[in-house]
This record gives structure tokens, sequence and C-alpha cells, in this order.
């Protein structure tokens, strides 16, 4: 199972450890998990810290158990980051392909890899999101941003590729092409 949630990058593995770390080593509701990333890592509300569990357990930083979640036994190292990118994050395959078509002279945008992504939204993020559109872009852009974090994308200079808005765009980057 894939998860939606991807929440705003932080600038190195050693904040997603800090993220990780806030999680209880003893199973905890979701609500005492919430609490806990919110309290402890300064999340703005509810909702992130829920989004933020989510996310840590589809990169495999946080597990699910029949008594609540927990952390995990395991590092955010690089490679573990990417292989919970591209086996647990919605749409991180679709991206990798996108990206490894993608070239220096027409490099990836967060606005084409949503375009090319935008029929796998589900059905009921559309009905339920008036700005589902706006939402999705988002997201795109974010997941964009951590694969760049774990060098499965780099990032490009906007202005380099003629986009107006100077927004940033991305090619494979250098472990895109590895296995781990």
């Amino acid at each position: 199972m894939r998860l939606k949630p991807v929440p705003d990058p932080p600038t190195d593995l050693d904040d997603l450890r800090d993220l990780q770390r806030a999680v209880p080593l003893v199973p905890g509701s979701t609500d005492d998990c919430c609490a806990r990333l919110h309290d402890r890592r300064g999340l703005p509300d509810r909702q992130t810290a829920n989004d933020w569990l989510a996310f840590l357990r589809a990169l495999g930083l946080v597990r699910e158990t029949s008594r609540g979640f927990v952390r995990a036994d395991a590092d955010p190292t690089p490679e573990l980051v990417r292989e919970g990118l591209r086996e647990g994050v919605l749409l991180a395959p679709e991206a990798l392909g996108a990206l490894r078509a993608a070239t220096p002279e027409d490099p990836l945008t967060a606005d084409a890899l949503f375009e090319a992504t935008r029929e796998s939204v589900p059905r009921h993020d559309r009905a339920r999101d008036p700005q589902w559109e706006a939402t999705w872009r988002a997201r795109a852009a974010r997941l964009l941003e951590w694969l760049a974090l774990v060098d499965l994308a780099e990032r490009v200079d906007g202005d380099e590729t003629g986009d107006p808005a100077g927004s940033p765009a991305y090619v494979a980057g250098d472990a895109a092409g590895t296995g781990d």
C-alpha cells in the first residue's frame, strides 16, 4: 500500500531522524503519537503531525502494531529513504519514471509531474477537495524535493528551463539508476 501524505522535506536527514525520534518506542495511539510529534517537533497542527506519522511509516521509520505506532529500529539513511519513497509513497514510481525521461534541456517541473499523474489522483480526493489540483500540484513539488534530498533527483535552476516563473525543475539524480 502506498500512502498519500508528502510533508515538506527537511533540510537534511538529521532533521528526519529527529522527527522519527519523536515517535515513542512503546506503542502509542495515533492521537498520542501526533501529540508527541506536534509538541516535540513544533509542528503547526495535528493534521501536519498525522501526515508526518503516515509519511514516516511509508519510509519504514515507524511501524503500526496492534497496540499503536512505534518507532522502527532503523536509521533514516539515504538508501532507506530512497526505498521508502519508491515503495511506500503514492506516485513516487511515476515521478521517478518521469525524471528518467527528463533531460537538462527539458527537465521535469512540479506542474509537468502533476499533469503526467493527474489521472492517478484518487477520485475521492478530487470529489472532496474543490482545490484538489492546487493541492496535488503542491504535493508534486514536495515529492520532487524529497527525491532531490536523497539524490534520486537533481534540481536544475528554473531560469535555465525557460520557465518564466523560475520554478524549480529536476532531472534524474545520481542515485536514480541504483537499486539502493
